[in-house]
């Protein structure tokens, strides 16, 4: 069902069939230009520290992760095949979120979440980032990166009808309304390439009552 808090044609797409059958053959492309992947990369740099434990979700063949070691990279996509060609997970699994938005993990078992140009496939987000929550240690954080490249028949409308300045508002709703906090924004759109706009949360840390 859609999340009650957005209106329900925010998440129909022109192909609503099963996605494992999109998903089923492996596509090794790039979905952003080259400036745009070293702009992604230097991102997270930033904000993926050594030896973090890294949830790549809706991952595929490249993560874009700089050269840093990291104690876990775990990618959660669709596609098998891609899944195992990519060089940086440790460790894999094929999963719908469409289908079921909660992931196969403990809880607290990643310190951060990274989301690459993806996140205009979900149709479920509010149930995804709220699990999210779950999986990410407190005070973890998690960044969802945007461009405006898309597989237009299974982006939801909303993506494809609302501006750049509205799709970086409805992630950021989506962040909110999931229970994260310091809710942020950052253009790292390189000149002459295809555009990067990043959103960042963070899993609040309990309070004194929440320790009890």
């Amino acid at each position: 069902m859609p999340d009650p808090e957005f209106p329900e044609r925010f998440f129909e797409r022109e192909d609503e069939a099963p996605d494992s059958l999109f998903y089923g053959e492996p596509r090794f492309v790039a979905h952003i230009d080259d400036d745009t992947i070293t702009a992604l990369t230097a991102h997270y740099r930033e904000f993926l520290k050594s030896g973090s434990r890294v949830l790549d979700l809706m991952s595929s063949w490249i993560s874009h992760l700089p050269d840093v070691n990291y104690a876990r990279v775990s990618g959660l996509g669709m596609n098998e095949r891609e899944l195992a060609a990519n060089p940086r997970l440790t460790d894999a699994v094929v999963h719908d979120l469409n289908v079921d938005p909660r992931l196969p993990y403990e809880d607290a078992a990643f310190d951060r979440a990274v989301i690459a140009v993806s996140i205009q496939y979900l149709v479920r987000p509010l149930e995804v980032f709220r699990d999210l929550g779950r999986v990410l240690t407190p005070g973890g954080r998690v960044a969802v990166s945007i461009s405006h490249r898309c597989f237009p028949t299974k982006a939801i409308l909303a993506f494809r009808a609302l501006g750049p300045e509205d799709r970086v508002r409805l992630v950021s709703t989506y962040l909110h309304h999931a229970g994260f906090v310091d809710i942020a924004f950052e253009d790292r759109s390189p000149p002459g390439a295809d555009p990067l706009w990043i959103v960042v949360g963070t899993r609040p840390l309990p309070t004194p009552r929440d320790t009890r």
